[in-house]
């Protein structure tokens, strides 16, 4: 019994060994040459390819410095991130062609440069979140600074979730920040990490622009971030998104209605307007309650979607 056991176990490592020398040899007949092209596709493989950096990059028309190495690694990074989270990227073109027709005339009232409409899709998706800090919006704006710029936040009523009002609020701040660094790559910088802050580390480095900053994380990658997804969202095929009108999102046809005076309900307003209390929400996330206080007796304008666009409520 003894000897059939020791026979037994012999053939067994033999023919593991016999499987493990093959396994080698075929890895070792499958693997690419030095001669062969990488970048041939393969049959069931996602493909994953580093990314050519655009031979010229500009924002609101101030150049990105190609001299400098870690600046081209820096930018390097933004575009493979953003690009290969296919899944983002793509709620982006969507979002995009649904609220920059929104943005971009606000921006150009303002005679701030359309490259801005990409600052708002960097900071919030093009979404009305709250950050951890509470910034809010698609502007993502404190509540101290968007009532500084003329935005009423109260229980009843946040027009920070107003994309008209706090785009124009952005642009405010913007114009302040041109002003003081006459420099739209830097306006844009401070608008992440504050004008006192983009002020104190200029005067700190000596230095006069943003490419030469030294600065944390965040601000460091912001515009870089803005290059990369402008780059992106204005040459899709270029990065392999491919999608035709009718899949990205539109606005809903809407007309504006007037309001003076207290609102005591808002689901019975909705109502009277052949919508739900929802449909009433997402068009005016403004809207913080069921009522409105209205004691001022300030003017609002509330988005009403036209008759047939949701005619389950009719």
């Amino acid at each position: 019994m003894r000897l059939i056991k020791k026979i037994a176990l012999s053939v067994a490592v033999l023919a593991a060994a016999g499987i493990f020398i093959n396994a080698v040899s075929n890895t070792n007949e499958s693997a690419p040459k030095e001669s062969e092209d990488l970048h041939n596709e393969s049959e069931g493989v996602a493909n994953v390819y580093a990314l050519k950096i655009p031979d010229s990059l500009s924002f609101a028309g101030e150049m990105m410095p190609y001299d400098d190495p870690e600046v081209l690694e820096r930018i390097d990074r933004e575009l493979l991130v953003n690009n290969y989270w296919q899944s983002n990227a793509l709620l982006l073109f969507k979002r995009a062609h649904k609220y920059f027709p929104v943005i971009e005339p606000i921006l150009k009232e303002y005679g701030i440069p359309d490259d801005f409409k990409y600052l708002a899709l960097i900071e919030s998706g093009l979404q009305n979140v709250v950050s951890p800090a509470g910034a809010t919006g698609f502007w993502q704006l404190m509540e101290p600074t968007a009532k500084e710029l003329g935005l009423e936040v109260n229980s009843n009523v946040d027009e920070r979730y107003n994309l008209k009002l706090s785009t124009e609020a952005a642009c405010k701040y913007l114009l302040k920040s041109r002003e003081k660094f006459d420099s739209w790559t830097l306006a844009a910088a401070s608008y992440n990490a504050g004008q006192a802050g983009i002020s104190k580390q200029l005067e700190r480095q000596q230095v006069s622009n943003y490419y030469d900053l030294l600065l944390g994380q965040e601000t460091g990658r912001y515009v870089f971030r803005i290059l990369a997804l402008k780059e992106i969202l204005n040459h899709p095929l270029k990065y392999g998104f491919h999608f035709q009108e009718e899949d990205l999102y539109a606005h809903d046809p809407v007309y504006e209605v007037k309001v003076d005076t207290a609102v005591s309900d808002f689901v019975a307003f909705a109502k009277n307007y052949h919508i739900n209390y929802k449909v009433l929400k997402r068009h005016n996330p403004w809207l913080r309650d069921t009522f409105l206080n209205n004691r001022s007796r300030k003017e609002y304008f509330i988005e009403i979607p036209e008759k047939g666009i949701y005619p389950q409520y009719n």
